[in-house]
């Protein structure tokens, strides 16, 4: 195999806090059995992890795909009761395989299943950090997963793509692997999967397709070659770069690779040209990052040319005067997309005002706000702090 550039392999194999995404596809074989050698393979390689002192965590799918196999189902359940069903038949049965194999290898395991509200309020947000900081601080392996079982979102999403009513802040493990490694500062994402990695274009159509050895920057043209969802799982390669660019904007190394290459994982850590790397770009503040990424978005403002220049070229904070149109209902502190005249989202903010007041305030100067409003609270609709600019 390959080396990577010195001064990746570096990076890689420095990394001390590390999150590994285990697709469906991976712990599930292509007959609906159990992939056991996989697992066994890939959780060994996990705990020569640990010994090297380095903090390990598992974001695992599978839940679904292990109660179906075990209700013996012919193919993927679709309705909602039916799937919430197999996650909690499957997720004992996940974390009974995980705690068998990790005993066995001396290493203690802690499951931690998760819902959306878990990231969208920020005092639990914050909660979470301190409790997967101090499992990491007890040399524990943390296995997370969303809890399927009482958390329809995700499910719900996977059933209908006309489920418009919400903006999800995960809708896959892809990104909810990618938020962790966010809120805990990882160094380095993995996401392992059926794929090799990143293509100029999908393989399974396009035989001249050539893998990505290494992202530097995920432009438009990236995202683009990305494609939708497998059979088994929920994501596709469009939600895994979509993980890799939260990770890459936290200040993380992201790879994407196959599962199915024996000693993936020894391999990554070896320097081997393994996947598709994507390498950081910036590193965005705590609160930044939830702003971004964490957050349900409750309405849009949508702004003029001047106002988009302002914020992008000049560090402006969000005036009324440059918001030509509102939409959603919100409340004064919640999270709002901020898009162009012809609808591309290009920042994110917390919003100073709900939209009831907002609505009084579009296209106003800030000098009127206090004739408009019961109580002036900001000259600004989002303030300088508390806007993100997406990239």
């Amino acid at each position: 195999m390959n080396k990577l550039d010195e001064s990746i392999q570096t990076r890689i194999t420095s990394a001390q806090r590390i999150v590994i995404k285990v697709g469906t596809n991976v712990i599930m074989r292509e007959d609906g059995a159990v992939a056991l050698g996989r697992i066994y393979n890939l959780i060994e390689s996990v705990a020569n992890l640990r010994k090297q002192g380095k903090e390990v965590l598992l974001v695992s799918s599978g839940a679904v795909g292990l109660g179906a196999q075990r209700l013996k189902l012919d193919k993927k359940p679709k309705q909602l009761n039916l799937k919430q069903a197999c996650a909690a038949i499957g997720q004992g049965r996940l974390m009974a395989i995980y705690e068998d194999a990790f005993d066995k290898l001396g290493v203690i395991v802690a499951q931690v299943l998760l819902t959306e509200d878990d990231f969208t309020n920020r005092f639990r947000y914050i909660n979470l950090q301190a409790t997967l900081t101090k499992l990491l601080e007890l040399g524990i392996v943390p296995i997370i997963n969303e809890n399927d079982t009482v958390s329809t979102l995700e499910l719900e999403r996977s059933l209908s793509e006309d489920l418009k009513t919400h903006t999800p802040v995960f809708g896959d493990n892809d990104k909810l692997s990618a938020l962790v490694m966010s809120k805990i500062l990882a160094d380095l994402l993995i996401i392992i999967s059926d794929v090799d990695g990143l293509y100029t274009s999908n393989p399974k159509k396009d035989k001249t397709a050539k893998l990505i050895p290494v992202v530097a920057n995920i432009t438009a043209e990236i995202e683009s070659i990305a494609e939708g969802a497998s059979d088994r799982g929920r994501g596709g390669m469009k939600t895994k770069v979509e993980a890799a660019k939260i990770a890459v904007n936290s200040g993380g190394l992201a790879i994407i690779a196959s599962g199915k290459i024996l000693g993936v994982l020894d391999h990554i850590f070896a320097g081997q040209a393994i996947g598709t790397v994507f390498l950081p770009v910036t590193q965005l503040s705590s609160k930044k990052r939830w702003i971004a990424y964490a957050s349900t978005l409750s309405g849009t403002l949508v702004i003029n040319q001047g106002a988009k220049s302002a914020l992008l070229n000049k560090k402006a904070s969000l005036l009324p005067a440059g918001v030509v149109k509102l939409e959603g209902n919100f409340e004064r502190g919640e999270v709002v997309s901020i898009s162009d005249e012809i609808g591309v989202e290009f920042a994110r903010g917390i919003v100073n005002y709900s939209s009831q007041e907002a609505t009084k305030l579009i296209g106003i100067h800030s000098d009127n706000i206090e004739f408009l409003v019961d109580q002036k609270k900001h000259d600004a609709l989002v303030t300088r702090d508390n806007i993100v600019i997406l990239k």
